[in-house]
């Protein structure tokens, strides 16, 4: 704006921002802003509460008796609290066979997680940082291992888990799952710690840190929200395992998705302790998701712009 211009406008007492600017919107501009803004998060809210409803469903029904389920559907209790009810609950706790599944998903989750973790961890910086003869080919093996499905290994594996007495063993479990989840654990934290600025890593080397300090120290830290990532991922596959489960697992104390699939099998009408059992089953997973997703979203970002 030339300065003859600006004189008039302070001559004619004209304030704020001149016609057009960004700065001066319309009251209607800002109005349809408001609204485009409140109409998506409305819909981000219906798009959250649609995908929680299946668990809300199951949570109802498992605290209804029998009969109410056998008579109407789970939305009754909204109309009639009175059939709200824990006694399905007192009835899961005294089925040995569940609680002992639970126990079981226990054993075999956090052992599979934890080595998927601390195993991938070592591997992916070994093939970032360390010099070693033919270690591109060997990450390469690695990448070709993504695309071997877990049904081509249930015959071989069985054979060699029968072999060495590893064959319905919570170990012989533990080890499938860590063998199949170490590929991409691997070729994730590997492209992660690869990112790195080589100047860290050569800084903390001239401080005198040797290759286990600077891996704690430095790596595995920066490494935090894609190690959590891998975690939150690894956890829900194992803990919502069935194949493995039902070829490999202790036929005595099976996970707790054989136990519900054997319930079902057995006990058609048992829904007093299918709900409530189903119900545990899948809370878990949403427990530790919410729990860390800020470190999955840190992570899932940190490789996008990466």
């Amino acid at each position: 704006m030339s300065s003859s211009a600006t004189r008039t406008r302070a001559r004619t007492g004209a304030a704020g921002p001149p016609p057009g600017s960004p700065g001066r919107r319309s009251l209607a501009a800002r109005a349809a802003a408001r609204a485009a803004g409140g109409a998506v998060r409305v819909f981000l809210v219906l798009t959250g509460l649609f995908w929680l409803l299946p668990t809300i469903g199951l949570l109802f029904s498992s605290l209804r008796s029998p009969s109410d389920i056998a008579a109407s559907g789970w939305w009754q209790v909204l109309t009639a609290p009175a059939q709200l009810t824990t006694e399905n609950y007192t009835r899961l706790l005294a089925n040995e066979t569940i609680t002992d599944s639970l126990l079981s998903t226990v054993l075999i989750t956090v052992p599979s997680t934890l080595l998927v973790l601390l195993l991938g961890s070592f591997a992916g910086y070994a093939f970032a940082w360390l010099d070693f003869p033919g270690r591109d080919w060997w990450f390469l093996g690695v990448v070709a291992l993504l695309v071997v499905p877990v049904q081509v290994a249930l015959v071989p594996v069985s054979k060699l888990f029968g072999a060495v007495g590893l064959f319905e063993t919570t170990a012989g479990v533990v080890l499938f799952h860590t063998a199949f989840g170490l590929p991409f654990a691997i070729f994730l934290l590997r492209n992660f710690f690869a990112e790195i600025p080589r100047e860290l890593l050569e800084a903390a080397r001239l401080d005198g840190a040797g290759e286990v300090r600077l891996f704690t120290r430095v790596v595995l830290p920066l490494g935090g929200p894609a190690i959590a990532s891998l975690g939150i991922f690894q956890f829900l596959w194992v803990w919502n395992d069935m194949l493995i489960a039902l070829v490999f697992a202790d036929s005595q104390s099976p996970p707790i998705t054989v136990a519900l699939q054997q319930q079902v099998r057995q006990f058609g009408n048992n829904v007093d302790v299918l709900a409530p059992g189903a119900f545990v089953s899948m809370v878990v997973p949403l427990v530790v998701f919410f729990a860390f997703q800020r470190q999955f979203a840190t992570g899932v970002m940190a490789g996008a712009v990466k």
